[in-house]
């Protein structure tokens, strides 16, 4: 990952960054963020809430073991999907204690590894990553609605409120247009720039917490 994440050392730098192919990468692992953080967090929220309210009896110690182990079958998708948007290499995890038999000693194996927890870890952190996405897409496109005045004026782009009152830019003359255009233009190059940046913090967070490593003597160590 030796590419630089944000250069703005030239102008030709701080523009060519719509021709790199990582940007648009970066832009659908971003799009795609928010809605499956949205479903990673409901599925282990709900799981977790239903274990723990029904720990008292069988059911829920099942419920809660079988929503960690889960994880990892969630944790395997995003190391799919980093492996192929991001700028990363992620091996599968090798430290689940797999030598004995029985789904006892299976599920012992599961909540022992600590890949299992770094996996759920990151599941947590998932939709953060997607809150954070979808506001600098918000942004590019309102950027991509100034560029577009010229050939569309008059029209109003609105950026939000502002004690409870919308904020907006009507665009009424050519001149105008022309402005729109520019602040449209730099805004957007700033905000691909911005979403490189949180491509690159994701490959760390993905290294961290969803590169498999053996960590079986670790957690052999740590019994003893």
């Amino acid at each position: 990952m030796a590419e630089t994440v944000v250069s703005w050392s030239s102008p030709a730098a701080f523009v060519g960054v719509v021709l790199r192919r990582q940007t648009y990468k970066n832009l659908l692992y971003l799009l795609i963020a928010f809605p499956l953080g949205i479903i990673y967090g409901s599925v282990l929220t709900i799981g977790l809430v239903f274990g723990l309210v029904f720990a008292v009896v069988l059911v829920g110690i099942v419920v809660l073991v079988g929503v960690v182990i889960a994880a990892r079958g969630l944790a395997g998708i995003e190391r799919w999907l980093a492996n192929a948007l991001l700028r990363v290499e992620l091996r599968a995890p090798t430290d689940v204690d797999a030598t004995g038999e029985g789904p006892i000693h299976s599920a012992k194996g599961y909540l022992d590894a600590p890949s299992t927890w770094r996996g759920l870890g990151f599941l947590s952190v998932k939709f953060w990553i997607g809150v954070v996405g979808l506001v600098l897409l918000v942004f590019l496109v309102r950027a991509l609605e100034l560029v577009l005045t010229p050939v569309r004026y008059p029209s109003t782009v609105e950026f939000g409120e502002l004690n409870e009152q919308p904020l907006v830019w009507s665009i009424e003359t050519l001149p105008e247009a022309g402005l729109a255009a520019v602040v449209g233009l730099v805004g957007g190059l700033v905000v691909i720039h911005l979403i490189n940046g949180v491509g690159y913090v994701s490959e760390q967070i993905a290294g961290a917490l969803l590169d498999g490593v053996d960590d079986r003597s670790t957690a052999e160590q740590s019994r003893q």
